[in-house]
């Protein structure tokens, strides 16, 4: 399997945080988040095509509310789940489903064109396609003068 390596700025404060909400009470269930969330992914590679798949959930978000963008050869996932409005928010008893705005990004393998990445929703799930390597990225001899 090819060598690749994820762009995510707050590793290692998660890993700092993690041993703390390890606790009993479950601390998200009485607390909303206001940070970003981040989207869970799967990652596959078919070697006999030459590609890689990206699945990420993203439940209860809309395809209408997805945005992808690609920068310096970082595809970033963005995407915003608004709570109902139809319940009122002091209502509730237990609420674990999280609201609100969530970001991933995935570090592209060199020499990827735009036009090669393909992505797709449906029943809340992204499934983004794209090219383990490029064809065109062969090993370039440089000369020393």
């Amino acid at each position: 399997m090819a060598h690749l390596t994820f762009y995510e700025p707050f590793f290692d404060l998660e890993q700092l945080v993690k041993p703390f909400g390890t606790s009993r009470l479950n601390i998200n269930s009485v607390i909303p988040s206001s940070g970003v969330l981040k989207p869970k992914l799967d990652l596959h590679e078919n070697t006999q095509k030459n590609l890689i798949t990206a699945t990420f959930e993203l439940p209860g978000v809309k395809k209408e509310d997805v945005q992808l963008d690609i920068h310096n050869g970082i595809l970033i996932i963005s995407a915003e789940n608004k709570a109902s409005s139809e319940h009122e928010e002091n209502g509730y008893a237990i609420r674990e489903r999280r609201f609100g705005k969530m970001s991933r990004s995935l570090r592209l393998p060199q020499g990827i064109k735009d036009e090669d990445i393909r992505a797709a929703m449906a029943d809340g799930v992204l499934t983004i396609t794209f090219p383990k390597s490029s064809p065109d990225q062969e090993p370039k001899k440089i000369s020393i003068a």
